[in-house]
C-alpha cells in the first residue's frame, strides 16, 4: 500500500479534544496492509478463578501480561456480504469484562463482513487495546501491537455525510492518506461525548451491551501520554464471538 514498514505513516488524523491534542496533531494509527512485527512479550497470565470472574463482572480490570505480538497478515478477504435480513453481534470478552457490538452491515457492508470473518478466524483473540485516550476512544484490532498492523488487505465503504461518532459508536481506523471509509482490522470505540470526528471512518456498529466494560477500559489510558493513548496496563481481548439473529 506504499506505507509498509513506517508506523508513523499509518495515521488517521483526529480532530483534537483539547489544545494538547491539537498541538500534537495526534492520530488514530491503523493499517489495512501487511503487518509490522514487534518484539516479543511474555504470554498473558492465564486466570479464571471465581473471584477474578466476579471482579470482571463488576467492571474491575484484571491485571494481566501482554500477549506476545504476532503477524496478522495473510488473512483471506471476504467476497460475500453479510445477510441483510439478519442481525450480527460480535461479543468481545476482555480482561475488563465483555461488551457486544451490533454490526451495521447496511451502512458498511464490506467492513462488517470483514470484521465477522476475522472474528470467526480468531484474529482478534489474544490482542490488546493498544491505544486508550481517556474521554475519547479505545482502539484495538492489531495483533502486532505496533499500531500499524492489519489483516493484509483493506476494504472500503461509503461513509454517510452525517455520520456521528458519539459514545458507544464503533468505527474502523484508517491511514491518514487513505480515502474515507477505508478499513483494515483496527477499530475504535468512542467513549466520550463530542469527539469532533469528521465523517471519514467506516461505521462498524454500536455497543449494545457492556458499555460499563468499555468505560472501564477507557479509564486505563495514561493522561501524560496525551492523544498517543499509552495504556496504563494491558487490556486483552481474550475471545471474539459472532452470533446471528
Amino acid at each position: 500500500m506504499g506505507l509498509r514498514g513506517t508506523s508513523l505513516a499509518y495515521a488517521a488524523v483526529l480532530r483534537p479534544l483539547s489544545a494538547v491534542l491539537c498541538a500534537l496533531a495526534l492520530v488514530l494509527a491503523a493499517c489495512g496492509g501487511d503487518d509490522d512485527s514487534g518484539s516479543s512479550s511474555p504470554d498473558k497470565t492465564q486466570t479464571g478463578t471465581a473471584a477474578q470472574q466476579t471482579e470482571q463482572a463488576q467492571g474491575v480490570c484484571r491485571d494481566v501480561e501482554q500477549p506476545a505480538p504476532r503477524d496478522g497478515g495473510g488473512q483471506k478477504k471476504p467476497t460475500k456480504p453479510l445477510d441483510n435480513s439478519k442481525k450480527y453481534d460480535v461479543t468481545l470478552q476482555t480482561t475488563c469484562g465483555s461488551f457486544t457490538i451490533r454490526l451495521d452491515q447496511k451502512t458498511s457492508p464490506n467492513a462488517a463482513s470483514s470484521f465477522v470473518a476475522l472474528a470467526r478466524a480468531g484474529f482478534f483473540d489474544d490482542t490488546i487495546f493498544h491505544r486508550i485516550v481517556q474521554g475519547f476512544v479505545i482502539q484495538g484490532g492489531d495483533p502486532t501491537v505496533t499500531g500499524s498492523g492489519g489483516p493484509g488487505y483493506s476494504t472500503r465503504d461509503k461513509v454517510p455525510a452525517n455520520a456521528a461518532y458519539g459514545p458507544g459508536v464503533v468505527a474502523m481506523a484508517k491511514a491518514g492518506n487513505e480515502p474515507a471509509g477505508t478499513a483494515g482490522s483496527q477499530f475504535f470505540v468512542v467513549t466520550g461525548a463530542g469527539s469532533g470526528l469528521t465523517p471519514d471512518y467506516a461505521l462498524l456498529g454500536k455497543v449494545t451491551k457492556g458499555m460499563d466494560a468499555v468505560q472501564a477500559i477507557g479509564k486505563l489510558g495514561d493522561p501524560a501520554s496525551g492523544g498517543t493513548g499509552t495504556p496504563l496496563q494491558s487490556v486483552v481481548i481474550e475471545k471474539a464471538t459472532v452470533s446471528e439473529h
